[in-house]
């Protein structure tokens, strides 16, 4: 326990002891309320409240007593009065817990008596209170709605018997529209006992109360700090779940949101429910998915608005980071709970998975465990608890309620030390709170930023290793992955070399990549890695190999199943694509998104099929929808035919003898399964299963499967079609006697501006060495512009390692433009300048 938490506790005896619970009927013989009680001075209460700390001795709920004022103010007192002259009836002291009659019969007691006072004290009473509030509005008590219609002004009525007729119209069959009984039993599955419906529709009264508005405040913060000291040492969850009806009632409140509870309220609430159980989480998640979508996005802007007004109202640095603000920690582990809400409650396939091969766990000790670096470097991803006992992942997800980038929180983003919370993530997870463990709060920039200090780790600790053995076996020392390759042959020279290096030592495909082109003399800094594998794919992509197939129509390349080429050649370009990740390379390739869903462990399906094939995706989904006589007018079986390389029909039964087997409408969903998987994965299973084989040789130590979803993945490796040159503009800085005022730094970029489409990527490979923006935009990639000499004929040139651009001060914009368009367009090779 820390020290922070002690004194907490000890506070709470000494107030126990000093000021009692405020319970007239309370029978804690350690507390001033209760009748047997002995009063004592401060000295003696606080050291009899050390001493009940140590034993862990009863500490009572606390029963505060607040009253309105007429202008709506609260007060608060330890003890609650039995006379209030504000009451001639009753003052309803025996009242517990609550439930929806109860509330109605007070709400119509004070609005005879043009009073909120007992309401007031009785919200007061029971909301921070947590065994009275656990205990409120249960299924299992009888809650006629009689009462609150009675007491609901007129207009209010109108209103809902309009709203009624509405969706009787339209046939509006979400959660909120149900009436109590239906409520109920869409959530009956999640076993929770309080009554929703209930909670819900007294909420709508309560909130229209100004006076109620504070009473609710003042009650959610006494409440919150006794519940998370209960849950973190009593373990009050485990004794009775319906602990968790706290939870759900307080988040019922569609005002925490506000300003008033965004303070103290809000974070007290999101500390205590971080402190709930796994499978506590996990029952509220199944709860909340069940939802309808208003209610669960309120949810989620309740959260990401506490987290973004705690941002920028502190300020963050490299001592104090934002990983140690505990409301800022506390509110995305909440949120966590709605983003897994947010996809159980969408479209989740949770089958059809790869089967991944599982590496053999040797007893020997490896070089990183005898340097004490094992945590560095843990195999596989790690898997998030609650992920885990719900049994669903984002990659699972098909199409969420809420989409995936409402979750990102910008202000976050921009305050988070990356390097710092890396860390965190992969040495002082114990410890230390790393936003890495919640990925989906994100952004793809952020998120790759940590991938590139696990990948530079990486290679930093395999040149240390290379450097070691090197002096045990007196090796000359070979830090790098050494590629040298000729043009013309260069698939020939790199399967070569790099099947050598998989097969005799796998671990050297994680030393940082070097390409030397033979006769030429580029020293690679990165820009003659990036040539390489801009010919290796131009290479293994042309049609004329055969080893993928073209679309014509989505311009996107597919696993030729019937190719004549070995397993090493895909495997070449899974390694590839691994290198291009672990270099922070990107690449000119066009797969459909299903090849980057199975390399994350998914099996293709009929709706991958709508950007892989999506001719046969329309015929299939024709099948489906089809009203008529299936068997009659289509007369299909369960065979089928394609054809090879070479144009011939191959004919494949789907089941066994399926050409006896006819397509009915009963079946036909079993068809269009079939005819998908075997067209994503059992015709292409040896092609891709070697690709896959590639891929992971590079990245199954990387935390890429983790901490990105499969559409990020290929933002990785492609980079973003979208070409802003305005934002490259921005970013560009000057060198060598340029500024953004010089005359031929302005005509330079109105030619660039007046650039076609594909002139601006020719103009991006000459330069950066590729003709993609990298993750995050243009505005990510710092351009150099520097001063190459005075007016002359010779043509720009780059240092496509450093993204720097040598323009020589060109007498005129024309000339410029002529030497540019002819440097980028017949531009190929590297020299030394």
């Amino acid at each position: 326990m820390n020290r922070a938490t002690a004194k907490l506790l000890i506070e709470r005896y000494f107030r126990q002891l000093t000021e009692g619970c405020g319970n007239g009927n309370c029978t804690n013989e350690f507390c001033a309320s209760c009748c047997d009680f002995q009063p004592l001075d401060n000295n003696s209460a606080a050291a009899k409240a050390l001493e009940l700390f140590k034993i862990n001795a009863k500490l009572c709920d606390y029963h505060p007593s607040i009253t309105a004022s007429a202008d709506g103010r609260t007060r608060e007192g330890s003890e609650m009065s039995d006379k209030d002259p504000g009451f001639t009836k009753e003052d309803f002291s025996e009242v517990h817990h609550l439930t929806e009659n109860t509330v109605c019969t007070i709400l119509s007691f004070c609005e005879e008596e043009g009073d909120y006072s007992a309401l007031v004290r009785v919200i007061g009473r029971v909301f921070s209170n947590a065994e009275a509030l656990m205990k409120s509005f249960r299924k299992d008590e009888s809650n006629s709605t009689d009462n609150l219609e009675s007491c609901k002004p007129a207009d209010m009525k109108k209103d809902e018997k309009l709203s009624e007729r509405s969706s009787e119209k339209t046939g509006a069959s979400s959660a909120a529209s149900l009436p109590g009984e239906a409520l109920n039993e869409v959530f009956d599955a999640c076993e929770v006992t309080v009554d929703i419906g209930a909670v819900r529709r007294v909420y709508d009264r309560l909130l229209s109360i100004d006076q109620l508005q504070v009473a609710l405040v003042n009650a959610l913060i006494y409440l919150t700090p006794n519940v998370e000291l209960d849950l973190e040492y009593l373990d009050v969850y485990e004794t009775n779940p319906d602990y968790l009806n706290i939870f759900i009632i307080v988040m019922e409140n569609t005002n925490l949101h506000s300003p008033e509870y965004l303070e103290v309220a809000l974070p007290q609430f999101c500390k205590a429910m971080s402190k709930l159980p796994v499978i506590a989480l996990a029952r509220l998640t199944k709860l909340w998915s069940k939802y309808d979508l208003p209610h669960i996005r309120r949810m989620m802007e309740t959260f990401q608005q506490l987290i973004t007004f705690t941002v920028v109202s502190n300020e963050y640095d490299g001592e104090n980071l934002v990983n140690d603000d505990e409301t800022v920690v506390a509110a995305t582990q909440c949120l966590q709970v709605v983003f897994f809400a947010s996809i159980l409650g969408g479209d989740v396939d949770v089958e059809h998975n790869e089967e991944d091969e599982e590496d053999s766990d040797s007893d020997e000790l490896t070089l990183h465990e005898l340097l004490g670096e094992e945590r560095l470097y843990k195999k596989g991803p790690r898997i998030n608890p609650l992920e885990k006992e719900l049994g669903v992942r984002p990659m699972d997800s098909i199409k969420p309620l809420i989409p995936f980038e409402d979750f990102i929180n910008e202000s976050l983003n921009d305050v988070i030390e990356m390097d710092k919370d890396f860390t965190f993530f992969k040495v002082n997870a114990e410890t230390k709170f790393s936003f890495q463990t919640c990925p989906f709060i994100l952004s793809v920039i952020t998120k790759n930023q940590g991938l590139y200090y696990d990948n530079r780790i990486r290679m930093y600790s395999e040149r240390r290793l290379t450097a070691l053995f090197s002096m045990v076996q007196g090796q000359q020392p070979n830090p790098y992955l050494k590629l040298k390759v000729r043009r013309d042959h260069i698939i020939d020279d790199a399967l070569v070399r790099l099947e050598m290096i998989s097969m005799e030592n796998p671990s050297d495909l994680k030393k940082q990549l070097y390409v030397e082109f033979e006769g030429e003399q580029g020293v690679d800094e990165g820009g003659v890695s990036k040539e390489f594998f801009q010919l290796v794919l131009e290479e293994i992509f042309n049609p004329d190999i055969g080893m993928f197939t073209y679309e014509n129509d989505t311009k996107l390349f597919w696993f030729n199943s019937s190719s004549l080429e070995t397993e090493a050649q895909y495997t070449l370009i899974g390694i590839v694509l691994g290198l291009a990740i672990y270099n922070n390379c990107i690449l000119d390739v066009h797969f459909p998104m299903v090849v980057y869903r199975k390399l994350m462990g998914k099996k293709g399906t009929y709706l991958d099929l709508s950007d892989s094939h999506p001719v046969l995706y329309q015929s299939l989904k024709g099948v489906l929808e089809y009203m008529g006589n299936v068997e009659e007018d289509m007369m299909m079986t369960f065979q089928i035919s394609h054809t090879d390389l070479f144009g011939n029909p191959v004919i494949h039964d789907l089941k066994e003898q399926g050409d006896q087997i006819p397509v009915t409408k009963e079946n036909r969903q079993e068809f269009v399964d079939v005819y998908a998987d075997y067209i994503l994965n059992k015709s292409v299973e040896r092609q891709f299963k070697a690709f896959k084989k590639g891929f992971l040789m590079v990245t199954n130590e990387s935390p890429l499967k983790y901490l990105f979803r499969p559409e990020e993945v290929e933002l990785l490796i492609c980079g973003s079609r979208k070409l802003d040159f305005e934002a490259l503009e921005k970013t560009t800085e000057y060198d060598g006697g340029y500024s953004k005022d010089s005359q031929v730094i302005k005509d330079f970029w109105e030619v660039v501006h007046s650039f076609g489409e594909d002139q601006k990527k020719l103009f991006l490979q000459f330069t950066t060495g590729s003709d993609r923006a990298p993750v995050g935009g243009l505005g990510k990639l710092k351009m150099i512009i520097a001063k190459n000499g005075s007016d002359t004929d010779r043509l720009p040139t780059s240092h496509t390692c450093f993204n720097a651009l040598l323009l020589p001060e060109y007498s005129s914009k024309e000339k410029l433009r002529e030497r540019l368009l002819k440097a980028i367009t017949y531009a190929k090779g590297f020299g030394m300048l």
